[in-house]
């Protein structure tokens, strides 16, 4: 059998897809990154590779994501593309006739509009963590609730308290004050889901022409107070596909498998990607004003990605001609 490989790295979890020939998923894994996305995308590589017989059954691989550059140098990619294209192409697979795409992860959050299958609009979360699921983190962790029993109590809120989510600040103080109050933890819950929902909508929404069918995707959307929440402030049938937490990674795979430029031999360095050496040396960018701490990754003393910066200059250069 031949396989394509699709992967999506992103701040908070890498996201993998497995996908044969003609298209279908046949393995995914989705982890946490825990700021290590080099050891992710090796863990990521080692739990696929037990459905995948040799090196030389893979011939095509995509990566998408915040760190897709690090992931393609590292994996040898034969595609590299952005988090919009691929979110839009993998939904496509389960949903040919989506019109709105509501994508919120652990820190970015995103929203992009189709009409007949062609990608018109999109917008994307400033820097404000309020309106991603890196605030259900945060406020489930002050109120001692795992964020895996966090939406499955949510949801059967009857009376949910209204929770400021403009900051998350106002809102970890609003939090704390209803629930001093004596209001259930289940309202507390969804309160603060329809605070993210809202916080969504004003921010990576605002200004976009909403329209069924609406799917919603990513890590958060697992959240079925979330699914809730947004359904009831649209107003409008919410979908959650199959697969939703790695649809980047689908989309990377299917990117990879359509390819017309992929060259006849892929570029995958092979699973042995799992067990190498890469040596880490963190530098400074003086570029900009912004001074960012760059990480160049290096494997048998050859440079072979540079990762971190708030913008694509050095992860998008290639490693060999880069100077520091």
């Amino acid at each position: 059998m031949s396989f394509y490989l699709g992967i999506d790295i992103g701040s908070v979890s890498a996201k993998f897809a497995l996908l044969e020939g003609e298209g279908r998923l046949v393995e995914s894994v989705y982890l946490r990154t825990h700021g290590r996305p080099i050891a992710a995308i090796q863990e990521g590589l080692s739990r696929l590779r037990r459905k995948v017989p040799n090196d030389n059954a893979v011939i095509g691989v995509g990566a998408t994501g915040s760190a897709r550059h690090l992931a393609g140098a590292i994996v040898g990619a034969d595609i590299v593309k952005n988090e919009i294209t691929c979110q839009a192409v993998g939904t496509l697979q389960f949903v040919p006739d989506v019109r709105t795409i509501i994508e919120i992860g652990g820190q970015d959050s995103k929203i992009i509009v189709l009409r007949e299958g062609i990608i018109i609009d999109f917008g994307m979360n400033s820097v404000c963590a309020a309106g991603t699921g890196s605030f259900l983190d945060h406020q489930a962790s002050r109120l001692n609730v795992s964020i895996e029993e966090f939406g499955a109590r949510a949801v059967d809120s009857q009376r949910p308290v209204r929770i400021s989510g403009q900051c998350t600040v106002f809102a970890e103080s609003d939090m704390l004050q209803k629930q001093q109050m004596g209001h259930a933890m289940k309202d507390i819950l969804y309160g603060l889901c329809q605070a993210l929902g809202r916080n969504y909508l004003h921010d990576v929404g605002s200004g976009k022409d909403i329209q069924p069918p609406i799917v919603f995707q990513g890590g958060v959307a697992f959240n079925a107070g979330m699914a809730r929440a947004i359904q009831e402030l649209l107003q409008e049938k919410i979908i959650v596909p199959p697969h939703h937490e790695v649809m980047g990674a689908i989309g990377a795979g299917v990117v990879a498998m359509g390819n017309e430029a992929r060259p006849k031999k892929t570029s995958f360095n092979g699973f042995g990607v799992v067990a190498a050496q890469y040596e880490i040396r963190l530098m400074e960018c003086r570029a900009c004003p912004s001074l960012c701490e760059i990480a160049q990754v290096s494997r048998d003393g050859k440079r072979i990605a540079f990762w971190g910066g708030r913008c694509d200059l050095w992860e998008t250069r290639a490693a060999d001609s880069a100077t520091v």
